[in-house]
């Protein structure tokens, strides 16, 4: 698909979609509970499908309702199945300590840039704990054998996803385990929201020192009712909308005392506001293309640090970032972690120092009906120059161009536009509600 944009201003008021994160890790203990649960969202998207699909596959019974989804528990554990988790990386990282921890011979089908993605080392605490890990295909990864309890380790910087899994799965297990996590801790804020959603529903992990010790009568308890929060990382993108010259969006339904680590979206805008150059995005790799896009639209310099992580993600996210923002009229280089965006000259299009909006206080609201971070002044200048770019079948690099697009002179023609159903089905709806001007067209 493809999106032709011209640029416009974007103004009013949007509602966050349903946290991925959030849903992906109710659905997977409401499965593994003992008894029903009802789980509180609204829409979702191609990769919360994918841990519905696994989970079904599974033997959970997973229904529509009018508030969200009814989860029955898996009551009786398959011998074997296939599971398709489409492209999502979550529910692969996630599910398959979980199928190794039930004793399922699970084939994972995986689509897109996920069989190049790397799954190590949690294979090797898989292969440790008694488990098989074989590739029969290259889009089909099997697991099988049965996890036991013991000592498991896995470094804290590489990805949280596996810690999580493996967070899952042992409180499965008929003995106590220990998961020791190792080195320097990245990514945090994502186990949190894994121990958040873990006790809700009755399993504690005790930390000893740099270990969560899963004690053998763990068992997972349905709560009854589960709601899932806005989502923080997709709203970004509004967020950094909002900051933009012109632009005057409000976002409804965050929670600004959640757990998921990018509600430092806010935090972050407020920061290059005062003039913070230097981005550490170790615990926030999801907000760099926004807040890229940002720096690029308000023409200010900007240095992300400790981002390697991103050219793991759907597409090479530090070189996707860069090309698209420069073929948009954007000065944006790849360093070996992350990226360094430089403003551009007044001769190249630029705004002078007196277009940019000086810093004030932000006045805002923050509750869990209605977040606005308090920018919006008009611009009479395009900083960058519009052009043709692929989404690199990357939702973020998608939705990236398209707030980009706010600060352009000419069109911004995006290729791969229907990238964003992964995380964000409703994008373009949404952006064509605040005003965004946007034709929609097969490729």
């Amino acid at each position: 698909m493809i999106a032709r944009i011209s640029p416009r201003k974007l103004r009013g008021a949007v509602a966050a979609i349903p946290s991925k994160s959030e849903a992906h890790r109710a659905l997977i203990c409401a499965a593994l509970a003992d008894g029903p649960t009802n789980i509180r969202m609204g829409e979702s998207s191609e990769d919360i499908e994918a841990t519905i699909r696994c989970l079904t596959a599974f033997g959970a019974k997973i229904e529509r309702t009018d508030s969200g989804l009814r989860v029955e528990p898996i009551a009786e554990v398959p011998a074997s199945c296939d599971a398709d988790c489409g492209e999502s990386g979550s529910t692969l990282r996630f599910l398959l300590p979980v199928a190794a921890a039930l004793g399922i011979d699970a084939r994972f089908h995986m689509r897109g840039r996920l069989p190049e993605r790397p799954i190590a080392p949690l294979d090797r605490e898989l292969v440790c704990g008694g488990c098989e890990l074989t590739r029969p295909e290259r889009d089909v990864l099997r697991i099988h054998g049965k996890l036991r309890p013991g000592e498991y380790e896995l470094p804290g910087d590489v990805s949280s996803q596996y810690i999580s899994g493996m967070l899952f799965a042992l409180p499965l297990l008929d003995g106590e385990s220990r998961l020791a996590v190792t080195g320097r801790r990245e990514s945090v804020d994502y186990v949190a929201m894994t121990l958040q959603t873990l006790a809700r529903f009755g399993v504690a992990p005790e930390l000893r020192g740099d270990s969560y010790i899963i004690g053998s009568d763990s068992r997972y308890t349905s709560p009854g009712e589960a709601a899932v929060g806005g989502d923080w990382s997709n709203a970004a993108f509004w967020l950094c909308a909002n900051a933009l010259p012109g632009c005057e969006v409000t976002v409804t339904g965050l929670d600004a005392n959640s757990a998921q680590g990018d509600r430092r979206a806010a935090e972050e805008l407020r920061r290059m506001e005062a003039g913070e150059t230097t981005l550490d995005a170790a615990d926030i790799p999801d907000l760099v293309p926004a807040l890229a896009a940002t720096a690029c639209a308000r023409n200010q310099a900007l240095r992300v640090i400790r981002a390697e992580r991103l050219r793991i993600k759907e597409s090479d996210r530090l070189a996707s970032v860069s090309r698209t923002l420069r073929a948009l009229g954007g000065d944006v280089r790849e360093t070996e972690d992350g990226l360094t965006v430089s403003p551009l000259s007044p001769a190249g299009g630029a705004p002078s120092e007196g277009d940019l909006r000086p810093y004030t206080e932000p006045t805002h609201t923050c509750d869990a009906d209605a977040y606005w971070p308090g920018f919006a002044e008009e611009s009479t200048s395009a900083v960058l120059t519009g052009g043709a770019v692929d989404s690199c079948g990357d939702h973020r690099i998608a939705m990236m161009a398209a707030i980009a697009s706010c600060a352009c002179a000419g069109e911004v023609v995006v290729r791969g536009a229907e990238a964003v159903n992964k995380s964000y089905p409703g994008f373009w709806r949404d952006f064509a509600a605040l005003g965004g001007c946007v034709e929609l067209t097969e490729d």
